[in-house]
């Protein structure tokens, strides 16, 4: 990998060690959240893609210890370019399920849990766009309220206040479905 030699860099060695990390930790759950911000797998990879550049580009020392929350927030501020490039705002588009299997505790409990998640996820893509988008922040990448706050410049107040909106109306719309 090479850069540019007007770059403040550190040892080359460690700018690639830092930055194969990087991308391996998490180019998975930036594609799914760029997937889910524009609809569209491919434009996702581009994105993404950029996001990674962008990276290439920055001091290590200015991303150290804040380098998933940095790598999000582009990544989102670029999926946002695109969709208003394009002249239009999508709403999250259905995804792809993430499934943790475990052993079998009876017969059946993995159809019954997959039944429960695609219900989930359904409810989750009736959400308004901003609740859906907070919600998989927290609930798919774990990231706290703060780092949510950060990455979608929204006050740590309205992103719990809109996380507890939406898993209201999820708890409920649930508890209706199995009525």
């Amino acid at each position: 990998m090479a850069f540019s030699k007007s770059q403040p860099r550190g040892n080359t060695h460690e700018t690639q060690s830092f930055l194969e990390r990087a991308f391996a930790e998490h180019q998975a759950p930036l594609t799914r959240y760029a997937a889910k911000l524009l609809g569209d797998a491919d434009r996702a990879r581009d994105v993404v893609q950029d996001t990674f550049v962008k990276l290439m580009q920055q001091p290590i020392a200015s991303v150290e210890g804040h380098v998933v929350e940095w790598l999000f927030t582009v990544c989102r501020n670029r999926a946002l370019d695109v969709m208003r490039k394009e002249g239009r705002m999508k709403q999250f588009a259905e995804g792809e399920q993430e499934r943790v299997t475990a052993a079998e505790q009876r017969p059946g409990r993995n159809l019954e849990q997959a039944e429960t998640n695609a219900a989930i996820l359904q409810l989750i893509d009736q959400l308004p766009p901003n609740q859906q988008e907070v919600v998989r922040l927290k609930f798919q990448n774990g990231f706290s309220y703060k780092e949510i706050s950060r990455i979608t410049s929204l006050s740590v107040t309205n992103v719990g206040f809109i996380l507890h909106t939406a898993v209201t109306r999820l708890r409920a719309d649930f508890a209706a479905l199995r009525l």
